[in-house]
């Protein structure tokens, strides 16, 4: 069971949106992957707990956590009933808009008084009301937005990144942004924890995935020329970089699927 919910307009140059997720994973521990993408998301998990392979054990992920951006895929575990609830954020808002500084791990533990939240978040789960802990969700948020000034410089930048589906060289997104190349690849490296190249490829990435996800019979050179990938070749290469696996075998096993999640993997479509 998936839902998304629609980011408040005064969250909007921060956040994509909010999502909740509950799956029901049986009595023994389940992996589930979770492919990158363009985002980072903050987690909020309610159930049997989330833990990730540490070394040779499972190490127990506290709640919240941050899911920075991937540059490959990522298995979580858990087993009998987990429910999530999400916040999709702007790689370049997400450490701002709590606070702390930026990283690149790719799970960030943390503490910050948003663990507050956890309690209440918890009995809004139990008794089945969806609708009210997204509102609770949404009002910190809210609060924590109007605490913070936005760089304008990175949204603009964000923007234009976005309507390409990052396809757009450097030079080009910090005119976008009325910046020159070296001051926006230092405030967005020091605001997200990576290049500006780096995000534009996980959104390149992302509307590759998206599209073999909901069209797996889609032409793969069509689908390289139209995102402005050399070849095919350099589109294969980038995909398996990110997913894992080539675009062929991602695309049959979407449609093995028939667009639907299987009980090992998640793919969460952004449109």
């Amino acid at each position: 069971m998936h839902q998304e919910f629609e980011s408040p307009e005064a969250l909007q140059d921060t956040i994509k949106c909010f999502w909740y997720e509950r799956r029901d994973l049986g009595e023994l521990q389940s992996g589930f992957e979770v492919l990158p993408d363009g985002y980072a998301e903050i987690i909020f998990h309610f159930g049997s707990g989330c833990s990730i392979a540490n070394n040779e054990d499972l190490q127990a992920l506290p709640s919240p956590f941050i899911v920075g951006l991937l540059n490959q895929p990522i298995t979580f575990y858990s087993k009998n009933r987990l429910e999530i609830i999400g916040i999709r954020c702007f790689p370049w808002t997400v450490f701002d808009l709590l606070g702390l500084p930026s990283g690149k791990d790719r799970v960030h533990v943390f503490e910050h008084p948003i663990a507050q939240l956890q309690s209440t978040l918890s009995k809004w789960m139990e008794a089945g009301k969806i609708d009210e802990a997204m509102a609770e969700v949404q009002q910190y948020f809210l609060h924590a937005r109007s605490q913070i000034a936005v760089d304008s410089m990175l949204f603009k930048a964000g923007l234009a990144m976005k309507k390409t589906n990052g396809n757009m060289p450097v030079s080009e997104i910090a005119a976008a942004a009325h910046a020159t190349v070296r001051t926006l690849e230092r405030n967005f490296k020091q605001s997200s924890g990576y290049t500006v190249k780096d995000v534009s490829g996980l959104m390149r990435f992302e509307k590759v995935r998206n599209q073999l996800w909901l069209y797996p019979d889609s032409n793969i050179a069509g689908l390289a020329q139209e995102l402005g990938y050399t070849d095919q070749s350099h589109l294969s290469r980038e995909f398996k970089r990110y997913s894992g696996t080539t675009p062929g075998v991602f695309a049959r096993k979407a449609k093995k699927a028939k667009q639907a999640v299987s009980d090992d993997f998640v793919a969460f479509i952004q449109d």
